[in-house]
């Protein structure tokens, strides 16, 4: 990963596994624990490290702090009215520079992985298909990213059985793991060009994590999102 915010990302994985302890913890306390620590996946908080990063890699490529939105981020869609995007960009002229979404995946693979990738390339469709149809006018292609951050574990490892009921699936799935499928995903919705560019970041509870491969490292994710943005020095000038 890159050299230059590695301190800020360490802080982000730092901050994602400490607030997702603290919730299930006061969970716990309160009584309301449910299987598969729900609270914790969509506690929303866990997160914002990351949101941090992106914020600073925007001051530091010239994006004033007045066009960047990180709370009520909801954006028009084609297929459903709004989307809350985690983290966007807008210029003066009131022109979507980039929006940004961020998902983790802690246990429950099995009940969630499906749900997460529906999730992912239905913002995508949503979103590009909204700006064909003009919801952000006069203006050219938004940057649109995608973050996966997900527990590396013996569960997100380990190869997965593929249902074969009536036609045979890609082979590229048999025996992968979940790991393994969300690299394969992350890959493929760049191949064709739902998300101008997607990161998977493993990691685990003892705070280590690190990359599945370089065109859907943090590194490379960082370097297209600060390129992009310095190209678009023209939009921020009042």
């Amino acid at each position: 990963m890159g050299l230059k915010y590695q301190k800020e990302i360490k802080a982000a994985i730092k901050y994602f596994w400490t607030t997702r302890s603290q919730q299930i913890e006061k969970q716990v306390q309160g009584e309301v624990h449910d299987q598969g620590n729900r609270g914790a996946v969509t506690g929303g908080k866990q997160l914002d490290g990351f949101i941090i990063l992106l914020r600073k890699i925007a001051l530091d490529n010239g994006v004033p702090e007045q066009c960047i939105f990180i709370k009520g981020n909801n954006l028009p869609g084609f297929f459903r009215p709004t989307k809350d995007w985690d983290f966007i960009i807008i210029s003066p002229k009131k022109h979507l520079i980039a929006a940004i979404e961020l998902k983790s995946q802690v246990g429950s693979f099995g009940n969630n992985f499906n749900n997460r990738t529906e999730e992912a390339l239905g913002s995508a469709v949503d979103i590009w298909t909204a700006y064909r149809e003009n919801a952000f006018p006069n203006q050219q292609p938004p940057w649109v990213g995608y973050i996966m951050i997900v527990e590396k574990s013996k569960a997100s490892m380990s190869p997965v059985r593929v249902s074969e009921t009536h036609f045979k699936p890609f082979k590229e799935f048999l025996n992968a793991s979940y790991l393994d499928r969300y690299k394969m995903f992350c890959q493929k919705l760049m191949l064709e060009r739902h998300y101008s560019a997607t990161a998977v970041i493993w990691t685990s509870s003892d705070l280590l994590f690190g990359d599945l491969s370089d065109e859907i490292s943090l590194h490379t994710y960082i370097n297209t999102f600060a390129g992009f943005l310095k190209g678009k020095a023209e939009d921020f000038k009042i």
